[in-house]
């Protein structure tokens, strides 16, 4: 049986960035490969591979530029790495990376914890960013974190993160080419964040949005659904709903992206890609050490096998 929901959403695998990153452990290269290439394989559109942050603060991110050395053009066509200097972006993209994910903070504590810099200094720097990417022919984001919440300072205010988004150094003609929307601690509720995609949609440059969401408090495919219907254009999961901030207290994992594409079945997702999605996120969480945190994954497991979703009576 076929299904067509609407709105659509186009899913981001965020795994091998947002996903690994707090776990303290690194992946060889060829693994990180091997899992980037199962996802793309399987049709999942787009991916974080890495971050181009310091690899003493972040360990797990050491080998990015590895593995950016080893994709092709066309797999890195569908891969975006995190940045936060102008200088990350002319790094990545001497690798061959062609798609930046240029990150701050809505708030400054979280933005100086983060990036070692003022929110006003992130943004002062993005309009080189953007000349770099344009440079080689790449596409650039504006990605706002603790966009609904900040570990320091509570509650951000809409209007705080609309004043980014409408910023002149990031936005117009030569600004960036989608808005990233991070609830970084996954402290959001449903229709907090329905209203902040809509108010971004409607009063600031067009652009796509992301929504980036996280599970801490049990509404990550709530409120993943919630930016779908109120017009994001793309949504970050991560398998088995791995990962979390290293500089935010109480962050912990993504919205798991089994989770997303159950609830959303884009049109590449059939029953066995679904088993496959699980078979690649289950031997990647035992090497390290990380639980499944996805009810898809559980629940594809069940012994109804009256349900196409529910893996074959012979898998494992």
């Amino acid at each position: 049986m076929t299904y067509s929901f609407a709105p659509q959403s186009i899913l981001r695998d965020v795994t091998l960035r947002d996903g690994l990153q707090l776990t303290g452990k690194m992946l060889p290269t060829a693994r990180k490969l091997e899992i980037a290439r199962g996802l793309l394989d399987l049709g999942v559109p787009e991916l974080e591979i890495g971050s181009m942050a310091r690899p003493d603060l972040v360990p797990p991110m050491a080998n990015t530029l590895e593995v950016i050395g080893e994709l092709t053009t066309d797999e890195l066509a569908r891969c975006w790495v995190w940045v936060a200097t102008p200088r990350h972006v002319e790094k990545a993209a001497a690798a061959g990376a062609r798609n930046f994910q240029y990150c701050f903070s809505a708030s400054e504590s979280h933005n100086r914890a983060n990036i070692g810099r003022s929110t006003d200094d992130s943004l002062a720097a993005m309009p080189a960013a953007i000349d770099i990417a344009r440079a080689v022919g790449g596409r650039i984001q504006l990605c706002i974190a603790t966009s609904f919440t900040c570990p320091f300072e509570g509650a951000v205010a809409a209007d705080r993160v609309l004043a980014l988004a409408n910023d002149p150094r990031a936005d117009g003609a030569d600004g960036a080419d989608d808005i990233v929307l991070a609830d970084t601690l996954g402290q959001a509720v449903p229709a907090q964040v329905a209203a902040l995609v809509a108010r971004v949609r409607s009063e600031s440059p067009h652009r796509r949005i992301v929504f980036h969401g996280h599970d801490t408090w049990g509404l990550g495919v709530a409120n993943t659904l919630a930016a779908i219907g109120a017009g994001a254009n793309v949504v970050d999961g991560s398998l088995g709903g791995l990962g979390g901030c290293p500089f935010a207290p109480g962050a912990s994992g993504n919205t798991a992206s089994e989770d997303i594409v159950f609830a959303t079945r884009p049109d590449w997702l059939t029953p066995a890609t679904l088993t496959a999605l699980v078979d690649i996120a289950t031997p990647m969480l035992a090497e390290l050490g990380e639980p499944n945190r996805s009810r898809t994954a559980e629940g594809s497991r069940s012994e109804a096998h009256a349900f196409e979703w529910v893996r074959p009576a012979n898998g494992h």
